[in-house]
């Protein structure tokens, strides 16, 4: 690519990034998501006292949860109609109709969302880390796991806006819902095929553990609660990692919208 079919490739990315960026910040049920994750959080000093067990983990477990869940239905239920909202309000052709190929468009829809959740992670973990600090308790365990988190939701936003270029948003949430369930038993892959005799069944669940996302290895969060750092090289190359499955999976994403034909 050369240097201006890069910038304007760049020019066109961010501005409809930013467009992006603008319209989910003003999604209400993305501010619904945001209280419900922010009062969840401030009710985790409540809950621990009426619970068995240290009320500082207690705490950092509810939030770092709370952070988890409420950014992966943040990135589903905003990520699956994306697409399909500017394709049925015909936005799209008027787009596309610019000197903007179909790939800057996904790319810059998926950069526009994933900034959205990046500022929600960051005003969550921003009270949870608040909270411990009024509390006396250190923090600073809980950065890298909220870090893969981020990478995790990066994951999950890729899937979300793969699914919105195939069908509905009904069936998109649906499906990125199961990518991000199965992307927390691939684990389970390992103890099937050591089970297996040698053959067919070995190789298949061989390919599966390696084909689709393994969401568990960026989980350092029971780590982060009892206040242990993970290994750089495991921080590392779950990082790397969920950067590369993202990347790969929004190609996919770019391709099946290539290949769209507008109705």
């Amino acid at each position: 690519m050369s240097a201006p079919a890069a910038t304007a490739a760049w020019s066109a990315i961010r501005a409809i990034a930013l467009n992006t960026f603008r319209e989910a910040i003003r999604d209400r049920i993305l501010y619904l998501l945001l209280v419900f994750a922010l009062l969840l959080i401030g009710a985790s000093r409540l809950l621990s006292m009426l619970t068995v067990g240290s009320e500082d983990k207690i705490i950092k477990d509810l939030g770092l949860s709370a952070i988890s869940v409420f950014g992966v239905l943040t990135a589903v239920f905003v990520g699956v109609s994306i697409v399909f909202k500017e394709i049925e309000k015909r936005t799209v052709f008027t787009l596309l109709s610019c000197p903007v190929r179909r790939w800057h468009f996904i790319a810059g829809k998926y950069a526009g969302l994933l900034s959205v959740l990046g500022l929600i992670v960051v005003v969550m973990s921003g009270a949870l880390c608040a909270l411990l600090a009024l509390r006396g308790e250190a923090f600073l365990p809980l950065l890298p796991a909220i870090l893969l988190i981020f990478f995790e939701l990066a994951m999950v936003t890729a899937f979300a806006i793969l699914f919105s270029t195939l069908t509905n948003p009904m069936l998109a949430a649906l499906w990125t819902f199961v990518a991000y369930v199965v992307g927390h038993l691939t684990w389970s892959l390992e103890l099937l095929q050591a089970r297996m005799p040698e053959g067919p069944g070995r190789v298949l669940c061989d390919v599966l553990y390696t084909v689709l996302p393994n969401l568990e290895w960026l989980n350092v969060r029971g780590e982060a609660v009892r206040g242990a750092l993970p290994a750089t090289e495991h921080l590392i190359g779950a990082s790397a990692y969920g950067v590369c499955y993202a990347l790969a999976v929004l190609v996919v994403a770019c391709m099946v919208f290539e290949r769209k034909e507008f109705i």
